[in-house]
C-alpha cells in the first residue's frame, strides 16, 4: 500500500484513542474472570494482618503487604482510572475508616500501561495502618469488623486484579481486638439448602414445558441484530468513504481482475475474522462461577466505563474536539500493512477495525452487553460479531466483483455529518442505559423510571430539533433545504417524545410496553407501584413457608436487575389477564435476582462445593440465587421459570423467555394440574 493512500486514509477517518482506554479498563476490571498469567500460582501478593490500639482509643488495622520480587503492588492513593488498591469495610459493620496511613518503600514513576500516566508503588514489602472508627454497637463487642483490601499488582505486562482479600477482627476476652480468618468455611448445611433432591428435571410430575426449544431461533435472532448493526456501522463516516477508496485501490493495483476480486474478499474475510476474534476470550471465564455473565454484565466499573466513554464519543461527534489515534500506533500499523502480502491485507482490515471504533464503540458494546446477559454469552457474542464483521466487509467484496454498483452509492456529503450527529444523541441515550444497570443493580436509586424517562425524551426531543435545523453544531454547516427524509426523522423523533411523555405520570398510560426491558421497572419508580409487590416474593425460604400454609405451588422466577426479556415478562406477559389471575389466586410467587449486589449477613456467607469440586464463595443474595439456579437447574441464564410443590417437586420442566401470554398460561395451568395430582396421588 503506498504512503499517499495512508495519508487519504486517515485524513477521513476519525479514529479514537479511546480504544485502548476501552481494553485497560476492561481487563483490570474483571480481572478475575479470566484465567490469569500461568506464573501466578502463587499470589503476587500476601497478606498478614495485626491490630493495634491507636492514641485515640480507636484500633487500627495492620495491613501487611508482602509482595513477590518483580511485582509492584499499586497504592491506595492512585485514583479509580489508573492502577490502584482500596481498603473498605463491609455494609454490615458499623463503623467507618478515619484515613489511611502507607508505610514502605513508595515509588511514583510513569507507567506504561497507562500511557505514560504517573503512578505510585510499592516493590518489596509494604504496610498499610487502617484508623478505623468502631460503630457503638462494636465498641460494646455486638459486632466485628470485616471488609476487604481489594488490590492491583504488575508485572511488566502480567495484571493481576482487582483481587479482593477479606479480612476480619473480632473482639478479644479483654475488649480488644483480634484478627481472624475471613475466609469463608464450607458449610455441609447451607449446601444441602442449595440442593435440592426433589427437583429431578429429567422426571417432572408433568412433563410440559422445557427450555432448550428456541435455542437455534435464538441465534440466528443475535446474527440478524449483528448484521443489523454491521448496516448501521458501515454508513457512519469513519467506514462508508472507505468503501469506494479501498476497493478502488485493490482493482488498481491489482494485475488482474481476478485478483482484485481476491484481495478484496480476503480484505472482507479479515474484517469478519477480526469481529469474531473479540469474543474468543469469554471462552476461557471460569467455570466454577455460575453468575460469570451476569457478573459481567452487572459489573458497577464496567457499566460506568461505557457510559463515560460514550459520552466522550457523543461529545466527539457533536464536533467539541477530535479523537485522533496515537502517532507511533499509527506508523506502526501504516508499516505492516504497506506489505503487498496477505499479511498486508490482514493489517489494512485491522487499520480499518481499530480506527472506525469511534463510530461502531456503541453498537459493538451493545452487541457485547446484550450478548452476555444471555445464556451461553461466549457463543451469542461470537454469533453477534460475525454478524457484524460479516456485514461490514461484504461490500468491499461485492463491489470488487461488481465493480459498476459503485456509481450507485451515495456521494459523500454533510448527509454523513448528519448521520455522524445523529449517532452522537443515540450513544448520549446508551451512555444512560449503561448507567442505569449499575444504578439497578447496586440499588442507588439515583437513576428511577422516571428520571430515566425525563432524560430520554430531553435527548429525543433534542435530537428531533437538530433534524429540524432548529438547533446546530460547530463545523456543521445547514443545509441548504431540508430534505424530505430528515424532516421525516425529525417527526419520528417527534412522535416518539411524545409517545414517552405520559411515562412520566402516575397513570395508567405510563406503561409504555414497547419500552419493556429497556427502561427502568414500574417498580422502580419515583410513585409506588404496589400491584406487583401484592404477590411477588424474594425469599426463596418465606415462599415455600408461605405456600405450605396456603397449599399451593410455588413459581420461581430467577431474574436479574439488568435483564431486559425478564423486565418484558414482568410488564408484558404478567400483567395480561389470565397469567395475572393465575398468579394471584392459584401460585406463590418469588423473584430471585441473580444479579443482587446486596451482602448476605456474615453469619450466612458460606464456601460452597460444586459436583466437578471446584469452590465458589457465596458472599451476596445474587450469588445465593444464581448457585441454586445452576446447581438445581443447570442452566445460568435469565428470566427462567420453574414450579415447585411445597416440598419442593418438581411439577413440570422448566421454561425460558415466553413472550406469548396464551401459551405461558398455559404451562402454568400444566404446572397446576400436576399440583392437584400430586395431592391427590398422596392422599391416597
Amino acid at each position: 500500500m503506498n504512503t499517499r493512500f495512508h495519508r487519504e486514509f486517515f485524513r477521513l477517518l476519525s479514529p479514537p484513542n479511546l480504544l485502548l482506554a476501552v481494553v485497560s479498563i476492561f481487563i483490570l476490571s474483571e480481572q478475575r474472570a479470566f484465567a490469569q498469567a500461568s506464573d501466578t500460582a502463587q499470589p503476587a501478593v500476601s497478606w498478614e494482618f495485626n491490630v493495634r490500639q491507636g492514641t485515640d482509643g480507636n484500633p487500627v488495622l495492620l495491613l501487611h503487604a508482602r509482595i513477590r520480587e518483580g511485582w509492584r503492588l499499586y497504592s491506595t492513593t492512585n485514583p479509580d482510572t489508573l492502577g490502584y488498591s482500596r481498603v473498605t469495610l463491609d455494609s454490615g459493620t458499623h463503623g467507618k475508616i478515619l484515613s489511611i496511613q502507607e508505610l514502605g518503600s513508595v515509588q511514583r514513576k510513569k507507567d506504561a500501561i497507562f500511557n505514560g500516566t504517573e503512578t505510585s508503588f510499592f516493590t518489596g514489602d509494604a504496610q498499610w495502618l487502617v484508623h478505623v472508627q468502631p460503630g457503638a454497637g462494636d465498641l460494646k463487642g455486638a459486632g466485628d469488623l470485616r471488609g476487604v483490601v481489594t488490590y492491583i499488582a504488575v508485572r511488566n505486562d502480567s495484571v493481576v486484579g482487582p483481587t479482593d482479600i477479606p479480612f476480619r477482627y473480632v473482639h478479644s476476652a479483654g475488649g480488644g481486638w483480634i484478627a481472624k480468618s475471613a475466609a469463608l468455611q464450607q458449610s455441609a448445611g447451607e449446601a444441602e439448602n442449595l440442593r435440592k433432591t426433589g427437583i429431578d428435571l429429567a422426571n417432572p410430575v408433568n412433563t410440559c414445558g422445557g427450555t432448550g426449544a428456541d435455542s437455534s431461533k435464538g441465534l440466528l435472532g443475535v446474527f440478524l441484530l449483528g448484521m443489523l448493526g454491521g448496516l448501521i456501522g458501515l454508513v457512519m463516516p469513519c467506514t462508508f468513504p472507505m468503501i469506494p477508496l479501498t476497493v478502488s485501490f485493490f482493482t488498481k493495483q491489482s494485475a488482474s481482475r481476478r485478483k482484485a476480486i481476491g484481495n478484496a474478499s480476503l480484505y472482507g474475510f479479515f474484517i469478519l475474522l477480526i469481529y469474531g476474534l473479540i469474543s474468543v476470550p469469554f471462552y476461557f471465564l471460569k467455570s466454577n462461577s455460575a453468575n460469570i455473565l451476569n457478573d459481567i454484565s452487572t459489573n458497577v466499573w464496567l457499566n460506568l466505563s461505557f457510559a463515560t466513554i460514550f459520552v466522550v464519543f457523543a461529545l466527539s461527534f457533536f464536533g467539541l474536539f477530535e479523537i485522533t489515534l496515537p502517532s507511533g500506533f499509527q506508523n506502526t500499523t501504516d508499516a505492516k500493512s504497506s506489505i503487498g502480502t496477505v499479511g498486508g491485507i490482514f493489517f489494512m482490515a485491522l487499520t480499518l477495525a481499530i480506527v472506525s471504533f469511534s463510530c461502531t464503540g456503541a453498537i459493538l458494546g451493545t452487541l457485547l452487553v446484550g450478548a452476555l446477559e444471555q445464556s451461553g454469552g461466549a457463543v451469542q457474542l461470537t454469533v453477534a460479531m460475525s454478524g457484524f464483521g460479516l456485514m461490514m466487509g461484504l461490500p468491499f467484496a461485492l463491489f470488487a466483483l461488481f465493480p459498476n454498483w459503485l456509481q450507485s452509492l451515495p456521494k459523500s456529503g454533510s448527509w454523513m455529518n448528519t448521520v455522524k450527529i445523529t449517532f452522537g444523541f443515540v450513544e448520549l441515550a446508551f451512555a444512560l442505559k449503561y448507567f442505569s444497570n449499575a444504578d439497578l443493580a447496586y440499588h442507588w436509586g439515583l437513576l428511577k423510571r422516571e428520571t430515566f424517562l425525563a432524560f430520554w425524551i430531553l435527548i429525543d426531543f433534542g435530537l428531533a430539533l437538530y433534524l429540524l435545523g432548529v438547533i446546530r453544531f460547530p463545523h456543521d454547516p445547514p443545509p441548504a433545504r431540508l430534505g424530505k427524509g430528515r424532516i421525516g426523522m425529525g417527526a419520528l423523533f417527534v412522535l416518539f417524545g411524545l409517545y414517552m411523555l405520559p411515562g412520566l405520570t402516575n397513570t395508567s398510560f405510563a406503561r409504555l410496553s414497547l419500552l419493556s426491558g429497556i427502561i427502568p421497572p414500574e417498580d422502580y419508580s419515583l410513585y409506588r407501584h404496589p400491584g406487583r409487590d401484592e404477590h411477588v416474593i424474594n425469599d426463596y425460604e418465606a415462599a415455600l413457608k408461605l405456600a405450605r400454609q396456603e397449599h399451593k405451588p410455588v413459581l420461581i422466577d430467577f431474574t436479574g436487575w439488568a435483564c431486559s426479556n425478564c423486565r418484558r415478562m414482568e410488564e408484558n406477559v404478567w400483567t395480561a389477564p389470565v397469567v395475572k389471575t393465575l398468579l394471584s389466586n392459584d401460585y406463590i410467587l418469588v423473584s430471585l435476582y441473580v444479579d443482587d449486589r446486596k451482602l448476605l449477613p456474615a453469619d450466612q456467607q458460606f464456601a460452597f462445593t460444586a459436583s466437578d469440586g471446584s469452590i465458589k464463595e457465596i458472599h451476596t443474595v445474587g450469588d445465593k440465587f444464581a448457585t441454586l439456579q445452576s446447581v438445581n437447574f443447570k442452566s445460568a441464564s435469565q428470566p427462567l421459570y420453574a414450579v415447585i410443590s411445597p416440598d419442593e417437586k418438581l411439577l413440570t420442566k422448566p421454561v425460558p423467555y415466553t413472550p406469548d401470554p396464551g401459551e405461558y398460561a398455559q404451562w402454568l395451568q400444566c404446572g397446576l394440574d400436576a399440583f392437584h395430582r400430586q395431592n391427590t396421588t398422596a392422599s391416597r
